[in-house]
């Protein structure tokens, strides 16, 4: 008789748990970057102008209607 051996095939997940963990990451800054820049209309820029005339410009650069 021969020795048949059954070869159980390991599972590897298709995408690592880093790489999701960093993907999430980069998704929430590039959100949170579309708010401010999109949306924010100098709510969080109350201390200075400087971050509210930035935003201004760049709200007008992509074309993002702001008056």
């Amino acid at each position: 008789m021969s020795d048949v051996q059954s070869v159980q095939p390991t599972s590897t997940p298709v995408v690592s748990p880093q790489l999701i963990a960093a993907a999430t990451g980069v998704v929430a800054v590039m959100l949170l970057l579309a708010y401010l820049v999109a949306f924010d209309q100098g709510a969080l820029s109350q201390g200075g102008m400087y971050l509210h005339e930035l935003m201004h410009d760049g709200r007008h650069l992509l074309g993002v209607p702001c008056h």
